[in-house]
């Protein structure tokens, strides 16, 4: 027979239930950033970052997933189009009977055996980009440049001055000079906005002068991605733009968690 079981005693409706609210996380632990001049590369200050944006484990796995989902949405769209037979314009009537002709069975004439026909497996326009969970590529972020941080290959300046000329001369003596040249793996120059004389001095001039591309690439922030900051041996950046990278990409941070109330 069956009979009533009685709920346990958590589970019953309590209107005194302590009211559940937000209270900030635990503190995280800072890790230090030193802060140089640039191009005279002489500390000028320490600056303090959260652990969990610069002082991450390594995650291959992440950064693997970012690099390719970078690489599939540079693609974009295939565009690419080649008709099948039933989009040919043109008759449906058969061009020879079935029998009696002494040649193979063929059907209309936009048969894909045909000169002028359809296409039997043709390329089609497809959208090649993948989707990646945001929080999951902000992480795979934090991830690069704390890789960067560990093997101290984050150099962090205070702001990148424009050049006053050209040539590339001045800019190719900076890296040689702080051992960031092509001797030492080639480096990445970061910077908040688009210089045109720095740029133009490592990437080259229009008028066919090499530039400084050998020992490295400048680029602005806003061009970066994961694979860049870890393709060359080291990242020189700005701090203002390595500021508004840790902000942009700290979406899978909880900033508060849940917490009983008792009133």
């Amino acid at each position: 027979m069956a009979t009533e079981a009685q709920l346990p005693e958590s589970q019953i409706y309590n209107p005194f239930t302590p009211a559940i609210s937000r209270r900030p996380p635990p503190p995280v632990p800072d890790v230090l950033a030193t802060v140089y001049s640039f191009p005279e590369m002489e500390p000028l200050r320490f600056t303090h970052y959260p652990a969990n944006q610069l002082h991450l484990p390594l995650r291959r796995d992440i950064l693997h997933r970012a690099v390719v989902y970078e690489a599939s949405c540079h693609r974009g769209m295939r565009t690419a189009n080649t008709k099948y037979r039933t989009e040919i314009h043109g008759s449906n009537r058969k061009i020879r009977p079935q029998k009696g002709m002494g040649k193979a069975r063929l059907g209309d004439k936009k048969s894909p055996m045909l000169r002028g026909g359809g296409v039997a497996f043709g390329p089609h326009p497809r959208d090649m980009s993948t989707k990646m969970p945001r929080k999951i590529y902000d992480l795979a972020w934090r991830t690069a440049l704390s890789y960067r941080y560990r093997r101290g290959e984050l150099i962090v300046v205070q702001k990148v001055e424009d050049l006053k000329m050209e040539d590339s001369w001045w800019i190719e003596k900076i890296l040689q000079h702080n051992h960031w040249g092509n001797e030492d793996g080639r480096s990445l120059l970061v910077t908040r906005r688009v210089m045109p004389k720095l740029f133009e001095a490592m990437n080259g001039s229009k008028g066919g002068q090499p530039g400084a591309g050998r020992h490295g690439r400048v680029k602005e922030e806003s061009d970066i991605d994961v694979k860049d900051l870890l393709e060359l041996g080291r990242v020189v950046i700005e701090k203002r733009s390595l500021d508004s990278i840790l902000k942009d990409h700290s979406s899978d941070l909880n900033m508060t968690v849940p917490s009983a109330v008792y009133t």
